[in-house]
């Protein structure tokens, strides 16, 4: 006789567990670079401080490599700071602006986070299909994810019908 606690059986992990579903997924949003770009600018005035006081008495242990090191951590923070968008547009309301956008009646579509531009602003991207059975048209959309302005919308025959 086989013991049923030492079977071994198969098991869907917890995230792909359909009972387990709480709801649709929210896409985090960037201001929360701020936090990082705090520490890293605190951190930053420490080590010059740091470097500052203690650069001429004790050169063995407080070397330029804390200003440098602060340099390059007030650049980091500046940075995180400077690219922390608040976004005011999620992907359900991005769907519904390039549906706006493209001007035809739309089946399936799909929206992507992505970021553009040195400053890394949060952008969606849309991609549409028109609701005829095969799609006859297609579109990609680019919607700001800050302030909902279309950034780009390009429209075309679907090459595949």
């Amino acid at each position: 006789m086989s013991d049923s606690s030492n079977e071994i059986r198969d098991e869907l992990p917890q995230d792909l567990n359909v009972t387990a579903f709480v709801g649709p997924y929210k896409f985090p949003d960037n201001s929360r670079r701020k936090i990082p770009g705090a520490i890293y600018l605190i951190i930053a005035g420490a080590s010059f401080l740091l470097w500052f006081a203690q650069r001429e008495s004790n050169p063995a242990l407080v070397s330029d490599g804390f200003f440098c090191g602060a340099v390059l951590l007030a650049l980091v923070g500046l940075f995180s700071l400077s690219s922390s968008w608040r976004m005011t547009v999620d992907e359900k309301m991005a769907l519904v602006h390039a549906t706006r956008a493209v001007g035809f009646a739309v089946g399936h579509a799909s929206a992507q986070q992505v970021w553009r531009g040195f400053r890394s602003r949060p952008t969606w991207r849309v991609m549409c299909y028109s609701a005829q059975e095969p799609p006859l048209q297609r579109g990609l959309v680019l919607i700001d994810a800050v302030n909902a302005r279309v950034v780009e919308c390009l429209v075309e025959s679907n090459p595949e019908s």
